[in-house]
C-alpha cells in the first residue's frame, strides 16, 4: 500500500536535507534570475493592476499557482509507473520528495517547465544521465528500462499534482488520526527497528507533549536540522573519517558531501575538503536510519507509529 496523496505531499517536504541536489528545471545558470514584475491578474474577482499589488497584498506564492500544462499528453502502463515510483523513492526522493513534489534541496518536478515539455523522456532522460554538476546533481547510469520507468513515474506524478484542488500542498489533520497505537508499538519495537536507538522512557518520554499533529509527524520522519521550533533538540552533526592517499587519517564533523567532494570541519574549526575519488572516507550519521526507513514505510506503518508516539505524553 502506498501513502495517501496528502501523506505523500507531506513526505515531500519532510524528507529533504541530507543530499545536495538539483533537478529538472529550465534554469541554465545556478544564479537565480532577477525578480520580475508579476503579471496582471485576469479581469474580475481578485484582479490587480499590471506591475503592482492591490491594497499592499502579497503576490501569489508559487505554491498557489497552477503547474505548467503538459505540452504533449502521455499515458504509461501502471506496472511501469509503479517500477518508476520504487526507483524514484530510493534514488531521487531524498532531494525531490518521494512524490516528486520537491524537497528542501531539490525542486518540485511537477512544476518543472522541462517536465511539462518532455515527450517520453526526450528531455528528462539526458538530465538524469548527464546530471547538472553546476547544481550539484550527479549523473546516474541507469539502464534504459529504468530510465523509461522514471520518466513514466514523473509524468504520472505531474498529472496527479495537476488535479489537486487549489494546487496547494497541504495535509488534512484527519489524515493523521487513523492509526492503531498498538500496531505502531509493535512496529516500533520490531520491524521498524526504532527501539534500537529510541526509548519511550528516555528520549521519547513526553514527545507527544512537546510536539503534536504535523509537527510530531515531521519529527518522526526527519529529525530537526538544527534547533527545532519551540526549542526542540539540536541536531547532532554527522562525523566523518577521511583517509588520505598517504595513509594519514583525519576526523571531524561532516561539512559537505556530494558525488565529487567530501569536506569536514576539523577540531580546530578549519574547513577541509578533498575530491571524493582521491580519498577514502566513512560517514557516521546518527540520523541515517531515519532516512533509510522512508523507503520502507507503508501507509499503515506511518499512521500506526504516529498513533503510538501520540500516546507518549
Amino acid at each position: 500500500m502506498h501513502p495517501t496523496p496528502s501523506i505523500r505531499r507531506l513526505l515531500g517536504t519532510a524528507t529533504a536535507a541530507i543530499v545536495v541536489a538539483a533537478g529538472l528545471t529550465m534554469a541554465s545558470s545556478a544564479q537565480a534570475p532577477p525578480a520580475q514584475t508579476p503579471p496582471a491578474a485576469p479581469a474580475g474577482r481578485g484582479a490587480q493592476p499590471a506591475g503592482g499589488q492591490q491594497g499592499g497584498s502579497r503576490a501569489m506564492s508559487p505554491a498557489a499557482q497552477r503547474p505548467p500544462e503538459t505540452v504533449t499528453a502521455q499515458t504509461y502502463p501502471e506496472a511501469q509507473i509503479n517500477a518508476g515510483r520504487a526507483l524514484f523513492v530510493a534514488q531521487c526522493g531524498f532531494c525531490h520528495g518521494r512524490d516528486a513534489m520537491g524537497g528542501e534541496t531539490g525542486p518540485d518536478l511537477t512544476r518543472s517547465e522541462l517536465v511539462a515539455a518532455d515527450v517520453r523522456g526526450d528531455k528528462i532522460a539526458p538530465v538524469i544521465k548527464n546530471g547538472r554538476p553546476e547544481k550539484k546533481m550527479p549523473p546516474f547510469n541507469f539502464p534504459d528500462t529504468d530510465l523509461a520507468a522514471l520518466v513514466a513515474f514523473i509524468h504520472d506524478a505531474k498529472a496527479k499534482a495537476g488535479t489537486l484542488e487549489g494546487s496547494r500542498r497541504t495535509v488534512e489533520l484527519a489524515d493523521l488520526q487513523t492509526g492503531n497505537a498498538q500496531a505502531g508499538q509493535a512496529y516500533f519495537n520490531g520491524p521498524g527497528g526504532c527501539a534500537k536507538c529510541h526509548s519511550p522512557t528516555t528520549d521519547l518520554a513526553g514527545i507527544a507533549t512537546r510536539a503534536q499533529g504535523l509537527a510530531l509527524f515531521q519529527r518522526m520522519l526527519n529529525p530537526p536540522a538544527g534547533r527545532g521550533r519551540g526549542g526542540g533538540p539540536e541536531r547532532r552533526s554527522a562525523d566523518v573519517t577521511v583517509t588520505l592517499a598517504g595513509g594519514q587519517t583525519l576526523t571531524g564533523k561532516l561539512a559537505y558531501r556530494d558525488e565529487f567532494t567530501i569536506a569536514m570541519t576539523d577540531a580546530s574549526g578549519a574547513y577541509r575538503s578533498w575530491p571524493a575519488k582521491s580519498v577514502t572516507f566513512t560517514v557516521n550519521d546518527p540520523y541515517e536510519a531515519h532516512f533509510a526507513q522512508l523507503a520502507k514505510y507503508t501507509n499503515d506503518d506511518l499512521h500506526n507509529v504516529l498513533a503510538y508516539l501520540q500516546t507518549l505524553k
